[in-house]
């Protein structure tokens, strides 16, 4: 189980740090034959495309469907909570009754841990909640957009909490995703369809989505660094705070009064809303471990994309060329960061050997 654990840490420290796994990947390639290796990585990177772009389509029904109209936006984010708690719960569960059949920590409700990482659910609750509202106000064609500068606030804030300094070919990526984030948000204002509202929950989530890496990293260590203690605290956390916020905010009263509360199809939406939310974790796992962090940054860019195109079709939207370009813009500096920052730490990795070697040849 510790051993488990310790792997899931690993992978979620080569997510945040932009490395890979050499040894790993090395050790995986003379295991298993090259067609076998390649047909798993296109099926993980399959079902991460999959699971992403469905939990997007379905989060955007439930928000914001006239034929749904269904005003309660925190709402359906507690209930996505709730959900992956109770998952969590149940597969450990089930791990403990059946032991062998999945790998799987036991959870156990420990308030002292819950108290430990209150922040960094704090900044989680703020994450889904502004990534929800964006996705409420805003077309889904133009989410990615109105999300995108997350890239850009890991680079400021490195700056200001870590004083990690940024090279310029990663600083000129970034100037071109501000670039597609302004363009995007003219052309939406052009053809009429900005939503100030949904561009400003947009910025702020990916304000937290960067805060959320920084604090996952430091918390990471009370959960023994298990990524899904981390995601059952964190969810039950933030069921336990969103409760306020629902009375505050009158969504019971509106939920009361919704027409189609007792409708099993509204609740089976709801409910598959919740597994796509645990799933996308899991799958997002999975192809950094089946590939690396760099490859899954670029099959992120790529889903985007895919996402984009696919939105403008589903909606029968016409878009200008334009507002295609800053959708190319954001997604090429993306890829274009990704990259850089990908070949600096492999400069960094290289660079130690030569001196390691010319110490061990003097010591000798």
């Amino acid at each position: 189980m510790n051993r488990a654990s310790l792997k899931r840490s690993k992978i979620l420290h080569m997510a945040l740090m932009g490395t890979s796994d050499p040894s790993g990947e090395a050790e995986a390639s003379h295991e298993k034959p090259f067609v076998l290796r390649a047909l798993q990585i296109a099926l993980v990177v399959s079902l991460y495309w999959v699971t992403s772009i469905s939990m997007v389509f379905l989060n955007k029904y439930l928000l914001d469907s006239p034929s749904l109209r269904l005003d309660t936006p925190i709402f359906v984010t507690f209930y996505q909570c709730l959900v992956t708690a109770l998952l969590c719960k149940g597969l450990s569960s089930l791990a403990t009754c059946c032991p062998g059949t999945m790998d799987f920590p036991t959870l156990r409700l420990d308030l002292r841990v819950a108290r430990s990482i209150l922040p960094l659910s704090v900044v989680f609750i703020g994450m889904i909640t502004f990534n929800n509202l964006c996705l409420k106000y805003v077309g889904v064609a133009f989410y990615n957009v109105g999300r995108s500068l997350t890239t850009v606030f890991n680079v400021l804030l490195s700056y200001l909490l870590l004083k990690q300094t940024t090279s310029f070919y990663a600083l000129l990526a970034c100037s071109i995703i501000i670039g597609g984030f302004w363009l995007g948000v003219d052309q939406e204002g052009a053809e009429g369809t900005l939503s100030w509202t949904g561009t400003l929950f947009g910025v702020l989530a990916s304000l937290c989505v960067s805060l959320n890496a920084i604090y996952t990293k430091k918390v990471l260590p009370a959960v023994d660094g298990s990524i899904w203690r981390l995601t059952f605290y964190n969810n039950v956390n933030a069921c336990v705070l969103f409760l306020p916020l629902l009375l505050l905010l009158g969504e019971l009263p509106a939920l009361y009064n919704f027409p189609q509360l007792g409708s099993a199809h509204f609740w089976g939406m709801m409910t598959l809303g919740g597994l796509f939310g645990f799933a996308i974790g899991y799958v997002t796992g999975l192809q950094i471990k089946f590939t690396s962090p760099l490859t899954h940054n670029v099959s992120g860019t790529a889903k985007a994309c895919a996402q984009t195109v696919l939105a403008v079709l589903y909606y029968e939207e016409t878009k200008s060329f334009l507002w295609w370009m800053s959708n190319m813009m954001v997604l090429g500096g993306s890829s274009a960061y990704t990259w850089v920052r990908g070949w600096e730490m492999k400069k960094i990795q290289e660079e130690p050997r030569p001196k390691e070697e010319e110490k061990s040849n003097v010591e000798v």
